[in-house]
């Protein structure tokens, strides 16, 4: 199998190697995804697919299904006789997974097989610390690296101000500051973006994520929006799509995202700096809440860390604790924590019962 035309979609001897395991198949990466229907990069191009009855029928959650980045193995290079069949995914070797938007408690892989996340965060009326520490705290666990990728610095009067805000929060992780209305002003994105490479652009809607690929493509791709009156860009991305630079590497651009509920994170790595602080409160199990010789509420006192930190911090922790309980069984850990210690599931029971009590 020739495989030349898929180094330039991100192709690894990691991948080269798995697909041999499966004979009378052929090697192409998803580039596009519409609810049940994909597009794949073969040896041959770029062409439709769809997964074979067997993946659909064994698939018990969203993350089995391919996405956006996945390395695939499928049954023919063209689709002059029907949509291609995907067959098998090969394991991925990172994710970008948040919970499903809506009631849903399933989890969703915004993209797979990347190296690096670009977090783009606008600097006018998008600019969201707190937001900004739940991509990183997503990205941290996605096993790629995040970069955070500050837009339309042109719109911003307070530059130094918001990077010192920036920097406080975005621990470890390189911060680029970029505009679309220089030449210029993109070109310190392609450090990060060689062969082989592929980055995934994640962030809100209309912060201009689409325009910098465009400026990397060298024409314009992907549709956008001008600003509005109310200082807040459009959403114009519908669907996520994988895109190979001219100049070698992958970018992946995806919709914007109105809700970022947490699937997985890793807040010792986003919030490391209260993690450090804890390791000197007096108890080791300490919440920074209300016990004393609490080391991480001293720091605020002294304006060493924020309290809205703090509180974004205890916020996430909390969301990750009760993901995938049902509304009893968050109640019941609620009650739990309300009145700890010995006895606790015996109070919260006579809690419960005398509820129920009540509503009968």
């Amino acid at each position: 199998m020739n495989i030349t035309n898929l180094y330039k979609f991100g192709l690894t001897e990691r991948f080269e190697q798995e697909a041999t395991m499966y004979e009378g198949l052929y090697l192409a990466r998803v580039s596009v995804q519409h609810k049940n229907l994909y597009k794949v990069v073969t040896t041959s191009g770029e062409i439709q697919a769809e997964v074979s009855g067997k993946l659909g029928y064994t698939a018990t959650v969203n993350s089995d299904y391919p996405v956006v980045g996945d390395w695939v193995m499928v049954d023919r290079v063209n689709d002059w006789n029907g949509h291609a069949i995907i067959h098998h995914i090969l394991r991925r070797k990172s994710v970008f997974e948040r919970r499903a938007a809506g009631t849903s408690k399933q989890g969703q892989i915004v993209a797979a097989n990347i190296d690096t996340v670009f977090i783009c965060m606008s600097l006018n009326n998008n600019f969201n610390l707190r937001r900004l520490e739940r991509y990183l705290s997503i990205a941290w666990d996605s096993m790629a690296t995040p970069v955070v990728v500050l837009t339309k610095v042109d719109l911003c009067e307070d530059l130094s101000q918001k990077l010192s805000e920036v920097n406080a929060v975005a621990i470890g992780v390189d911060i680029l500051v970029t505009t679309s209305i220089k030449d210029d002003g993109y070109t310190i994105l392609y450090k990060y973006i060689d062969k082989g490479k592929t980055v995934a652009f994640i962030g809100s809607s209309g912060v201009g994520k689409s325009t910098l690929i465009n400026r990397m493509m060298g024409k314009e791709i992907l549709a956008t929006n001008a600003i509005g009156e109310d200082d807040k860009g459009r959403h114009t991305t519908t669907h996520r799509q994988l895109i190979a630079l001219p100049n070698g590497g992958v970018v992946i651009d995806t919709p914007g995202m109105r809700e970022l509920q947490i699937e997985h994170a890793d807040l010792s790595r986003s919030f490391a700096d209260i993690d450090e602080l804890a390791e000197n409160c007096r108890f080791s199990d300490c919440t920074h809440q209300s016990e004393p010789g609490c080391a991480v509420k001293e720091a605020i006192k002294k304006d060493l860390l924020s309290a809205e930190r703090l509180s974004n911090y205890i916020k996430l922790q909390t969301e990750m604790k009760y993901q995938g309980l049902n509304s009893r069984q968050v109640e019941q850990e609620k009650i739990e924590k309300m009145f700890g210690g010995m006895g606790a599931m015996k109070q919260a029971r006579a809690f419960f019962k005398a509820k129920n009590k009540r509503n009968s």
